[in-house]
């Protein structure tokens, strides 16, 4: 016999899939995004809630104490399903608590949503867990957020509390103060300067769950308000470089995993919840916002859906604070160094190509430009294209982490394995240079002598197809619905994406695994030239009758190129602009220098932010969402046509 809970999760599931059939984004079949009311964006929202939650819970073995995480136990309690597996699994999985600030963010939903199922028994070994288990603070961005959000919401459930309560010897009293202070602090730097973790498809969800756990149950009126405009914020960060569930342009932060199969980011799961877009998958991000009751406003659906016409977005964002090494181009904010972040993205309903101006922007994991395109199916695609300077120092160790020369990059690489590898896909050079115009882009290297990896490398994936090396010095290639061009300075050699004998062997683990189907059949074209530099030039297939007639577009464009003293470019797109870079200098647009100091934190026909002004307009057709960080407020309103 059919319990009445599966009974009811098939229920919903035919009701979902019946919902998402009739609702594809940018199908054959599907209205314009305008034309889709609130009410039905609503809806279907709301049933992919449902199927997120369901699927968690049905997947739950209640005869299986050994598997399910703390998210697992709080879905299984928001529903009232198997509640004895959750409360043993409950005891089991937390002798003895380890994660930190990712034990806390959980634990506090479990707490939340756990009210009505919770008996005696269960919050006293829950309230001893606060008192004896010292979760670490963290050393990035998304871990504060998480550790003080977390703090709040579970010290609020029991205000009287006093210091023999917590772990930290503060009374309840105390530890909100503080986390508040902390909380809306980071909201007015991240409004006034930019994000310092910014645009990352592993960590939005990082940012998303503590922002679902103060939407649904903070009881602090300004608290929930302002976590519902900042999880409106990170979004819309996210959904004007979209496309079909892919996080295009520049990223702080990325794994190698996602740098070759962008599909497969965390940002993807968030994209199929909020927007009804790509496969079904899931995480704690999306699973926190199912149950926190948050509905995204439907301008955010519209923005992030209509790819009808090919756009520039331009954004602001900061560096990690710079503990070292500031260099001149350093600001402070509130006595912490930091240095802006220009980034430039070309979204066209084809693909993205996005790009930050090179330098060490944020340690590790930093991908400086990227090429994504649209794919039909996006299992197994690893539908990109990106470059980069493999650089190792502990100059970039010093300068983000508080840890001394002659350590600091072997403690890197104990938990970031590839740091310290020339085969590395991700990290940020102080020999790169990058500058991008619509759909070209120009990068620039010049490496000292000296340097641990002298070399640049860049990913020609697998999906990269119909590749042709011509004598022109052209390198031409198609992925999907694109028509590639890559023009180096210098000479180079085809490397299979092959990872290196320290991964091979299986170091690293999760970071590893599964890493010859990830990357099995591309290839990067590395050189060791010191100066050094390309260009690529993207074109829709649809724009040329064949791909002949794109490549005898591209050869007959002018290109002169210089390496010595320093490398530099003058070059005329295919749209007939004059593109000029030298490294050192600011590059100019048909002889005007780029005006990076008028740069605005948002900067698109989608969205509108000033430096330092704690607000964000979101903007589709006569619609207008303002997001007021200084005065608590969002206004929606509709500007009437001239």
């Amino acid at each position: 016999m059919i319990s009445p809970y599966r009974l009811l999760h098939f229920t919903r599931c035919l009701a979902v899939a019946a919902i998402l059939v009739g609702s594809s984004v940018n199908g054959d079949d599907s209205p314009p995004v305008a034309e889709i009311s609130e009410a039905d964006l609503v809806h279907q929202y709301r049933e992919r809630c449902d199927y997120v939650i369901d699927q968690t819970v049905a997947n739950t073995d209640p005869n299986d104490l050994t598997r399910g995480s703390n998210f697992t136990i709080a879905a299984n309690l928001f529903r009232g399903a198997n509640l004895d597996w959750a409360r043993e699994r409950l005891r089991l999985s937390n002798d003895p608590p380890t994660g930190a600030m990712f034990w806390m963010h959980p634990m506090a939903l479990l707490m939340h949503v756990g009210r009505e199922e919770l008996n005696e028994d269960d919050w006293a070994f829950i309230r001893e867990l606060w008192r004896t288990y010292f979760p670490y603070r963290g050393d990035t961005e998304n871990h504060w957020v998480m550790y003080y959000v977390s703090l709040y919401l579970v010290a609020e459930m029991f205000p009287d509390a006093g210091p023999e309560a917590w772990y930290n010897g503060k009374s309840s009293v105390e530890i909100m103060a503080d986390a508040k202070e902390f909380i809306l602090d980071w909201m007015r730097i991240t409004t006034s300067y930019g994000q310092g973790e910014y645009d990352s498809p592993n960590y939005i969800e990082e940012y998303t769950r503590p922002m679902a756990l103060l939407v649904g149950w903070a009881r602090d009126p300004e608290l929930q308000q302002m976590g519902k405009m900042m999880m409106d914020y990170i979004l819309l960060d996210y959904a004007v470089e979209n496309l079909g569930g892919l996080y295009g342009g520049a990223h702080s932060r990325l794994y190698p995993r996602y740098l070759l199969q962008p599909g497969m980011a965390h940002s993807a799961a968030h994209a199929w919840l909020l927007w009804g877009q790509g496969e079904f998958s899931s995480n704690g991000g999306t699973l926190m916002i199912a149950m926190s009751g948050y509905t995204p406003p439907s301008i955010l659906f519209r923005i992030a859906s209509d790819r009808d016409k090919a756009y520039v977005h331009k954004e602001l964002k900061r560096t990690r604070w710079r503990f070292r090494h500031a260099g001149p181009n350093a600001f402070e904010v509130d006595g912490k160094s930091t240095i802006p972040v220009y980034k430039y993205s070309y979204v066209h309903p084809d693909f993205i190509l996005g790009s930050s101006q090179g330098g060490l922007l944020q340690p590790i994991q930093q991908q400086t430009w990227s090429l994504v395109w649209r794919e039909e199916n996006l299992e197994g695609k690893s539908n990109t294209m990106f470059g980069l300077q493999p650089y190792s120092s502990p100059i970039e160790g010093t300068m983000f982490f508080n840890s001394d020369w002659d350590t600091v990059t072997d403690l890197i690489a104990r938990s970031k394995v590839d740091y310290d590898s020339p085969d590395k896909l991700e990290g940020g050079s102080p020999y790169e240079q990058v500058f991008q115009h619509e759909a070209t882009l120009i990068a620039l290297y010049n490496i000292p002598e000296g340097t641990r990896f002298p070399l640049i490398s860049t990913l020609f994936s697998r999906d990269v197809n119909r590749r042709v090396e011509d004598e022109s010095g052209w390198i031409f290639g198609q992925g999907g619905p694109v028509y590639i061009a890559y023009r180096p300075f210098a000479p180079g050699e085809w490397k299979p994406v092959d990872w290196t004998g320290l991964l091979k062997g299986g170091a690293g683990a999760w970071f590893s695994t599964g890493f010859k189907e990830l990357s099995e059949g591309s290839e990067c074209l590395v050189s060791y030239s010191l100066k050094n530099g390309y260009i690529v030039e993207i074109a829709p297939v649809s724009a040329y009758e064949t791909y002949r007639d794109f490549q005898e577009a591209v050869r007959a464009l002018p290109v002169e190129v210089r390496l010595e003293p320093t490398p530099r470019v003058r070059y005329t797109n295919l749209d007939g602009v004059k593109l000029e870079a030298e490294y050192g200098r600011t590059p100019s647009v048909d002889g005007e220098n780029v005006d990076y100091s008028s740069w605005k934190l948002f900067d698109g026909p989608f969205a509108q932010a000033e430096r330092e002004s704690q607000s964000l307009e979101m903007i589709y057709g006569s619609e207008r969402y303002v997001l007021d960080f200084k005065n608590r407020s969002a206004e929606t309103s509709v500007v009437e046509s001239e």
